[in-house]
């Protein structure tokens, strides 16, 4: 999957992120989501998204699922996440949908904080990076929108909801 303008803002993002499609297999995620959960993305992609919960939260995730695809959106809910070495974290997942041009839902922008790790450092970083991408986004929306094809529209489209999204977080509030 090449990356786009707009994909490239997560390549190296102080967030974790992963891309999944609409039955929960991850497509695509950045460095961070696979630093985080002690994987190589090779070993990532084509997983399910509950290869990276313990047994034990397979209700809150499958919970998770059903509010995304009943809403397009889930929002500030918590999670226990897994490591490769068994470890775990608490986490906050928020997603929003991608839709194809025709307004079908294929899948979810997906970013989770580590709640381990949100200090008052860590929150001003991620706001920062927010507001960063919403301006970076901005900037690919008025150069290079008009020239995308219906599938790179699509992706924009989603990746910017998703900025949007996360700079309506208050991220105190996390903690």
């Amino acid at each position: 999957m090449s990356k786009t303008e707009a994909r490239k803002v997560l390549k190296d993002a102080p967030i974790m992120w992963r891309r999944i499609n609409s039955i929960g297999v991850i497509l695509d995620c950045n460095s961070t989501y696979a630093a985080s959960i002690g994987y190589a993305k090779s070993e990532i992609l084509g997983k399910s998204i509950f290869a990276h919960v313990p047994k034990e939260s397979w209700e809150d995730m499958n919970d998770a699922l059903k509010t995304w695809f009943e809403t397009g959106k889930v929002t500030s809910r918590k999670i226990i996440f897994s490591r490769q070495d068994n470890s775990v974290f608490s986490g906050l997942l928020q997603a929003t949908s991608l839709y194809d041009e025709n307004e079908n839902m294929i899948g979810s922008n997906t970013v989770i904080f580590d709640l381990t790790q949100m200090t008052d450092e860590k929150m001003i970083e991620y706001e920062e990076f927010f507001r960063k991408s919403n301006e970076r986004m901005d900037e690919i929306k008025n150069h290079e929108y008009d020239k995308m094809d219906k599938s790179l529209k699509s992706e924009y489209d989603g990746l910017k909801k998703m900025f949007e999204m996360l700079s309506t977080i208050n991220l105190k509030e996390l903690k």
